[in-house]
């Protein structure tokens, strides 16, 4: 799925590009994803300029001045950049042209994204109202993480990718974040001391800047806006790496499953 970093590539990599450019039309070609497709995506973007384009936790966002389209790329989705003459692959489910013929085209396999509008305040629309602070602004640090986690007994992987406490984070970044501060995946995340949640607030910062300024991870389906893949996966310290040997005390990398998630971490560095 793509994760934080794939959608912030996704959004660089748009914006400069359709920025401040009018919709001229909009092709939907299937229009049930997770949800219908918002009929207003056709009766309402044709005619309007693109403001700005957001990221909001994993969800893009679209600013028109009579609406906000909200763009979620579920399992398998991506956004790509291309000229509108160029034929439609089988999944493939909408294009949204703007006024020099230029295409943002939606391609989502398992068909789990979501393309929705909201024409009120967007921060308020049900899908983003309860959404925890963002990860790389201002109002997230250890003190956060410290006074939210009190009495919690869940394990703190489960905890750092609830989208109400942190907006955004998946499983290869919570795994990687996780690791470099040092933090058993399974660890209560209310046992957890105040000094170590600035340690992995650090961590989940650096992790994140690090991935978003490599591209994103390149895993199955996720390409970036210009069709070109992340290369942070060729940097990954313990995903999808068990049995191989940590590099920093060389003890075997373990994987289990927790909260339904593979989770992949060294039982010599992870305490």
């Amino acid at each position: 799925m793509p994760e934080l970093p794939e959608v912030e590539t996704t959004r660089r990599g748009i914006a400069a590009r359709l920025r401040g450019r009018r919709v001229s039309r909009v092709a939907v070609r299937h229009w049930r994803l997770r949800w219908p497709i918002a009929r207003q995506v056709q009766t309402h973007l044709p005619g309007r300029r693109i403001r700005e384009i957001r990221r909001r936790a994993k969800y893009l966002l679209l600013e028109t001045d009579e609406g906000t389209l909200i763009v979620h790329l579920g399992m398998s989705g991506s956004l790509r950049l291309t000229p509108s003459e160029e034929p439609p692959g089988p999944h493939d489910h909408l294009d949204l042209v703007v006024d020099d013929d230029l295409c943002l085209r939606l391609t989502d396999p398992r068909r789990f994204g979501a393309v929705l509008w909201c024409r009120g305040d967007v921060h308020r629309h049900w899908l983003l109202r309860e959404l925890g602070p963002e990860p790389l602004e201002p109002g997230f640090d250890g003190d956060y993480l410290y006074r939210r986690s009190r009495n919690r007994r869940t394990a703190i992987k489960n905890f750092i990718m609830n989208a109400r406490i942190v907006a955004g984070i998946g499983n290869i970044y919570a795994c990687e974040a996780l690791y470099l501060a040092g933090v058993h995946p399974l660890r209560a995340a209310g046992r957890i001391s105040q000094p170590r949640y600035h340690r992995l607030a650090k961590c989940i910062r650096k992790v994140l800047e690090e991935a978003i300024g490599a591209g994103g991870t390149t895993l199955r389906d996720y390409a970036a806006a210009d069709g070109m893949p992340g290369h942070f996966g060729s940097r990954l310290r313990v995903y999808g790496r068990a049995g191989g040997l940590c590099r920093r005390c060389r003890t075997p990398l373990r994987q289990r499953r927790i909260g339904q998630r593979a989770t992949w971490y060294c039982p010599g560095c992870q305490h």
